[in-house]
């Protein structure tokens, strides 16, 4: 009687674990297209704001290290410009 409880339980930790793993998998997924959204979107604002549709990517490369180094040397400046737009947006 005790095995045939133990094996139950075995089998229903088993059931478990396989639930478990499978929503471990679908989070993870979800996750990662998300992700993949999020950076889709972003690489279309780039192309979009800064005309860079047909650049191939080492010239796309550069350009955002001068960007970086540009927002790195003025970051309080580009802080208010930012909240600036914010404000804008939600005036309108």
């Amino acid at each position: 009687m005790a095995n045939k409880e133990i094996h139950k339980l075995e089998d229903k930790i088993k059931v478990l674990e396989q639930k478990k793993k499978a929503l471990e998998y679908k989070i993870s997924n979800e996750d990662r297209r998300a992700r993949t959204r999020k950076l889709i979107q972003k690489g279309a604002l780039f192309e979009k704001y800064l005309e860079n549709e047909n650049v191939p990517l080492q010239d796309t490369e550069d350009l955002l290290k001068v960007l970086a180094e540009f927002k790195n040397k003025n970051k309080d400046y580009i802080l208010r410009q930012i909240q600036i737009l914010k404000e804008d947006r939600e005036a309108h």
